[in-house]
């Protein structure tokens, strides 16, 4: 299951409404070995595409090192999907090289007649997807 705080969930959200019609992407960090997602880092789409995302390798080497020196890991690393359901696509699946890492997928089209967006998440370990059920708190 995936703890999250309202905040971190408005803030992901927001990502994805912002940068629609683009696919937005971006990882929220927590200290290692604590499975508690704190720090937002929304980042670009070097892709700069409505149906594919991509980390500008530069933007994410400064990551992993920043979360090496704040001694964090990637807890959330979430994208969109802008005219598809929030589920993993082949693409999403072959890229998925966090086993520890919540999957958090964000739909902005109305696939399921529930409104404007899905947040879901998943576990992607040696491709194999689950879903996990998503608690969204006030605080930890």
């Amino acid at each position: 299951m995936l703890t999250i705080t309202q905040a971190l969930y408005d803030q992901i959200v927001a990502h994805a409404r912002e940068d629609h019609p683009d696919e937005a992407c971006g990882v929220v960090a927590g200290p290692v070995g604590k499975g508690r997602p704190e720090r937002f880092i929304p980042m670009l789409n070097a892709a700069r595409s409505p149906t594919f995302y991509e980390f500008d390798s530069g933007d994410l080497l400064k990551l992993y090192r920043e979360m090496d020196d704040r001694d964090e890991e990637p807890v959330i690393i979430y994208h969109s999907h802008t005219a598809t359901e929030a589920y993993p696509s082949r693409t999403d699946i072959s890229y998925a090289n966090e086993p520890g890492a919540h999957y958090v997928l964000v739909s902005t089209a109305d696939t399921d007649g529930l409104g404007d967006f899905q947040f879901r998440s998943f576990r992607i370990v040696d491709g194999e997807v689950t879903e996990e059920e998503v608690k969204v708190v006030e605080t930890y």
